[in-house]
């Protein structure tokens, strides 16, 4: 199954190329905010998913191509994300800095940051560049997991219990020393979608395939089989700390490739029994500080 968010605050099911409108089962006005209702459609799945798949033949439905894709969810409690997790990326990240330094960078041992809930932005949305003159800002490939229900201190084998789905995910990030949310927290710096695809669809967790090109460029390609953290480590890494809630988001890090991304590039993003994302880049006028001049960009993470 895959569920959208469209027009603003609908809920809904693809079904060819049709959206079924599942709104009401959210049971929030799509106009509320903030915007929850995929969040309780998840949380509530379970028991409402015989109701989803009557609504597929019975709820009214519009044509795909005249819907407004939003991010799937809008609204998560939190967006996780997990920093050097291929040996590929952290080798062309080694280049001029050290082995040393590196190491420390990867996910097995540095463990995960959060993302600004407000970077998430849809497959309708363009990625919207500040104006750092002197950076460089980087598109990171990613698979998104989609928590289904809550859950502290998972282990690794009850883990695929707690994947709802999920989704294409891109981490945008400006490169320099500064922290690490600063830098990846920009507005439109997590475009996610085109819709959450449930787990039931995807056969092997460990053999998901992903790509990534600028303007029609092949940058990005890898596999989950080659993550450094596994999908069950990392909820089971995530969940030791913090409770993981309905509908949040677990980007898993990316693949060797990352690269400079500037206006008027066309960036998309597939993953194999995901989806496809393709997004215009565009130069905003909004996102200077002084912070940015007063150090410079030595480490590319």
């Amino acid at each position: 199954m895959k569920l959208v968010s469209f027009n603003n605050g609908r809920l809904g099911v693809v079904h060819g190329d049709v959206v079924v409108d599942i709104t009401e089962l959210g049971g929030v006005d799509p106009a509320f905010w903030p915007p929850v209702g995929m969040v309780k459609i998840i949380e509530a799945f379970l028991t409402q998913e015989a109701q989803i798949r009557d609504a597929i033949h019975n709820a009214p439905r519009v044509a795909l191509s005249d819907v407004r894709l939003d991010a799937p969810v809008r609204w998560p409690n939190k967006v996780v994300a997990f920093p050097a997790n291929y040996y590929a990326h952290i080798d062309e990240m080694r280049t001029g800095n050290g082995s040393g330094l590196i190491s420390r960078f990867k996910a097995s041992g540095q463990g995960f940051f959060l993302k600004a809930n407000s970077s998430l932005s849809g497959p309708a949305d363009a990625i919207v560049l500040p104006p750092l003159a002197d950076r460089e800002i980087h598109h990171e490939c990613e698979l998104g997991i989609v928590i289904g229900k809550r859950g502290r201190g998972i282990p690794e084998s009850a883990s695929k219990e707690y994947v709802f789905g999920f989704t294409c995910l891109l981490d945008m990030v400006v490169r320099g020393k500064e922290e690490r949310v600063m830098r990846k927290s920009y507005d439109t710096f997590c475009p996610t979608g085109p819709w959450i695809t449930t787990a039931d669809e995807i056969n092997d967790f460990e053999n998901i395939s992903l790509s990534l090109t600028v303007n029609g460029e092949l940058r990005q390609q890898a596999s989950t089989r080659d993550l450094i953290v596994t999908i069950p480590e990392m909820i089971a890494m995530s969940s030791a700390v913090m409770t993981l809630e309905p509908g949040d988001i677990i980007a898993t890090g990316t693949p060797a490739g990352v690269g400079p991304v500037r206006a008027g590039d066309l960036v998309e993003i597939s993953i194999d029994g995901v989806g496809t994302m393709r997004l215009p880049v565009v130069q905003g006028e909004i996102g200077e500080h002084s912070v940015w001049s007063a150090s410079k960009a030595e480490l590319p993470v």
